[in-house]
Formats: structure tokens, C-alpha cells, sequence
């Protein structure tokens, strides 16, 4: 099997895997800018930290690494749109993705998108690059969420609306 062989492969069988869509954002000294992803996970509660896998190719890459900061911005089912805009798919500038998609600064200044079920604002404490990308380690300071929306999730290269369970509506 050759190489694109064998990345095609794998490419075709991530996308049997089922993701919670997600805006990562960030701004400081080296700018402001956002993208959209799925590999996205929750590491562990104390402290609360998460991870977020980003292409050292991505402009945003090196913007994230040099601020130091980032929230991400778990997407709901309404904010497909918001989705795409983000990923590069409506040709926007930076500035114009935000003035489409409306944001405001959150806890720790960063941008948290209005169509965010919840967000969650905290440091870089490290990274690891894997290949094409990088592993980033965000230790979470700041948590926002809505009690209301159904979940938005990325499963065969399509968005999904996820019903949101009546027992998390009362939590």
C-alpha cells in the first residue's frame, strides 16, 4: 500500500468516527483567529484539561502556539453555518468570519462565538507534534454553557443535529 494509499484509507475510516464540532478560537499579541475542528477531547478533571489537534500547516497554528490561549467553542445544532464559515468554506477573511458568526470577549478575553453551547477558555500548558500536527494541552480556567440546544456532530464528512437527552435539560 502506498503512502496516499494508506492516508486515504485512514481518512475514510475517521470519518466512521462520530465528533462534536468545535471553533477554536484565540487572540492576543499575534492576532485574532478561529478554525473550526472535531479532534477535540476532554483529557482529565483536575485540573480541567483538554486537547486539540491542529495542522502545523494551518495559519492558526503558530497564532495559537504564540498566544498561549484559546477557548473552544463547542458548537450547537443551529450553528452549522457557523461551522462552515469557519472551516474555510465560505472564503472569508478572518475579521469577516467573526463579524458573520457575532462573538464576544469571554472570561479571559478570548472570543466565544454566540452560537456556542458551551465554551471553555483557558492557557496552552503544552504541545506535542505527531506528524502533521500538533497536540496542544489547554488547562480550562473559565467555563461557559447553555442549558439549552442540541448537540452538532461530524459523521461521514456530513453535520449531524444531536438531541440534546430531557434529563440534561432539568441539570
Amino acid at each position: 500500500m502506498t503512502n496516499d494509499q494508506a492516508r486515504a484509507q485512514f481518512r475514510n475510516a475517521m470519518a466512521s468516527l462520530g465528533a462534536a464540532v468545535n471553533v477554536i478560537t484565540t487572540d492576543g499579541p499575534h492576532g485574532r483567529c478561529g478554525i473550526t475542528a472535531s479532534a477535540v477531547c476532554s483529557v482529565t478533571d483536575t485540573p480541567p484539561t483538554m486537547l486539540i489537534c491542529i495542522n502545523q500547516a494551518s495559519y492558526i497554528h503558530d497564532v495559537l502556539l504564540n498566544n498561549g490561549r484559546a477557548c473552544i467553542n463547542v458548537l450547537g445544532a443551529h450553528a452549522q453555518e457557523l461551522a462552515r464559515v469557519f472551516a474555510g468554506m465560505a472564503g472569508c477573511s478572518m475579521d469577516e468570519r467573526f463579524a458573520r458568526c457575532g462573538s464576544r470577549l469571554g472570561a479571559l478575553e478570548l472570543p466565544v462565538l454566540d452560537g456556542a453551547i458551551a465554551s471553555l477558555e483557558g492557557h496552552i500548558v503544552d504541545s506535542k507534534r505527531v506528524g502533521s500536527h500538533s497536540v496542544l494541552f489547554v488547562q480550562v480556567e473559565h467555563i461557559g454553557s447553555r442549558k439549552d440546544g442540541d448537540g452538532l456532530v461530524y459523521f461521514g464528512r456530513q453535520f449531524h443535529r444531536l438531541p440534546r437527552p430531557a434529563s440534561c435539560e432539568a441539570a
